[in-house]
């Protein structure tokens, strides 16, 4: 079973690493929108898991709307507050304010659902907010609006986080249940809100003059993201939004590395440093982790 785990956790990590590279040479090369490309991903999503449920791959639960409809609408603000974050902010302080997504979802489980972290766990975010603070030293400025829309941002980010694995422990529903209701859910919400954000038709929009090479692309960065949401979903229900956002830590080093080789982006001494200082507390998180677990499995062990 561990072997397992450990093998999806690396395919999943490769298949994150594609959807971003995906989705920046989508940026960079096409122009496309990107709160649009999340919402053909959530669009694909949903039609790929229609059709896992018409091959019986697994079964629907019928679910009442009212009981999902914040994971929805906490999954559209955390996109919408994601993008304004990043257009109003550097890309070094968006980097920062995305690093304090973790001890936040900390504070609210620790707060609202009762649950403790070791000490252990919690000094491990000390080398990797090191390392996300190396990176972006020189790009670091804060504003006003910038601050607000990037606190939101972590907000909702980490109540999204933490929501979808508690909605599934909650409604007793697999990862493919919950995204079967919640991704059209949320597509309906961001049509609803993309017109404030980004053209609707025209250069740049959804309907506008895209080639055949650039739908491609997109339909492509959709099958891959519905692959990856699943993923999203199954590693939250079956570990925690904290062990997550560790594999998006790791995913922000896979980031740079593969922007250095791929794409000639500059890698200086400090960012090669806060790579080193964000692996060092991964890697402690993860040790520390199997530990606790190991010890949890010898507690019961020993229990008459």
């Amino acid at each position: 079973d561990a072997l397992l785990v450990s093998n999806f956790r690396l395919g999943w990590h490769r298949l994150l690493s594609h959807i971003f590279f995906i989705n920046k040479w989508i940026y960079v090369h096409y122009g496309f929108p990107n709160m649009t490309l999340t919402l053909v991903h959530f669009v694909i999503t949903w039609l790929g898991l229609y059709m896992c449920q018409k091959m019986d791959i697994f079964s629907p639960k019928s679910l009442p709307i009212r009981r999902i409809v914040w994971l929805a609408l906490s999954f559209c603000g955390f996109v919408a507050f994601t993008n304004l974050s990043l257009q109003n902010n550097s890309i070094g302080t968006y980097q920062l304010a995305k690093a304090m997504t973790t001890p936040v979802i900390i504070l609210i489980q620790t707060t609202y659902y009762k649950k403790t972290f070791s000490t252990k766990i919690k000094l491990t975010l000390v080398p990797i907010t090191l390392g996300v603070i190396l990176n972006s030293y020189y790009d670091v400025r804060f504003n006003l609006l910038g601050t607000v829309f990037a606190s939101l941002g972590v907000l909702v980010t980490s109540l999204y986080q933490v929501w979808v694995g508690a909605k599934q422990h909650e409604l007793q529903v697999n990862s493919m249940q919950l995204l079967y209701y919640q991704a059209p859910l949320s597509s309906a919400f961001l049509i609803c809100i993309i017109p404030l954000f980004e053209p609707i038709t025209g250069e740049g929009g959804i309907f506008g003059p895209w080639s055949l090479p650039a739908l491609a692309t997109v339909l492509l960065s959709g099958v891959v993201a519905f692959l990856v949401n699943l993923s999203i979903y199954w590693i939250i229900g079956n570990t925690s939004a904290v062990t997550y956002n560790m594999f998006g830590h790791f995913k922000f080093c896979i980031t740079l590395v593969g922007g250095y080789v791929l794409f000639q982006d500059p890698l200086s001494v400090n960012q090669a440093l806060g790579i080193l200082c964000t692996l060092a507390g991964i890697l402690s998180y993860t040790h520390i982790k199997l530990t606790e677990q190991e010890e949890g499995k010898s507690r019961l062990a020993q229990r008459p």
